[in-house]
């Protein structure tokens, strides 16, 4: 595969958010590659959100719910770092399944080979969008902590930050299931019922959030 020249049609050989820009990322998104996809998306969506909820925090600067804000902000910035580092490991993970797909299968011993490439392939493609999920869920306990002391000019990017991570939970799942659902064994099973588990409760979560600040705001 010949190197990518960002954003236009070859893929970045070192992908790493951080380092590009918004643009340059959304032109590999959208041009014909096999990734970055899904999985990096979903990557993204949980760095918003963790994005506005350090923002709230930075924004929230009551004396006595210092200790409180400063713990939310800290975890938020890591989580942030955290989802960024997931969609780089999406897009890695991505292309070893897309080169597994391209081993020859003439034969029944090329077959069983490439078989087996596969699975493995997608076993840890479904991992990069399982730490997503792990993220979403816990950037919305950190909405639930900051929203009852929030700068009750931002409670709606509380409201924001819980819906990006339900959007990020949504699309991970999305990503585990077309990588786990093909597969036999335990650890596919229990790995595809976690994720369903995981971003059902974010759903849930990230609603009764939402419904709260929509009172505030009538309040």
């Amino acid at each position: 595969m010949t190197p990518p020249t960002t954003g236009t049609g070859a893929m970045d050989p070192d992908p790493d958010l951080p380092r590009q820009t918004l643009g340059d990322f959304l032109g590999e998104l959208a041009a014909r590659l096999p990734a970055p996809g899904a999985g990096a998306v979903a990557a993204i969506e949980a760095a918003l959100a963790a994005s506005l909820v350090a923002m709230v925090g930075r924004f929230t600067p009551e004396e006595e719910h210092a200790e409180l804000v400063g713990s939310v902000v800290a975890e938020a910035d890591e989580r942030r770092d955290a989802a960024l580092r997931a969609a780089a490991d999406d897009e890695t993970a991505f292309t070893a399944v897309a080169e597994a797909m391209k081993l020859p299968r003439d034969t029944e011993e090329q077959g069983a080979r490439r078989r087996r490439a596969m699975a493995e392939a997608q076993e840890g493609a479904a991992g990069p969008p399982q730490d997503i999920l792990g993220i979403a869920a816990a950037l919305v306990t950190l909405a639930e902590r900051i929203l009852p002391v929030a700068n009750r000019n931002l409670v709606s990017d509380v409201a924001a930050a819980t819906a990006a991570a339900r959007a990020a939970a949504t699309t991970a799942l999305l990503a585990v299931e077309t990588n786990l659902a093909g597969l036999d064994g335990d650890a596919a099973r229990e790995g595809l019922r976690a994720a369903t588990d995981t971003a059902a409760d974010v759903a849930r979560r990230a609603e009764s959030v939402e419904a709260a600040v929509r009172r505030a705001l009538r309040d």
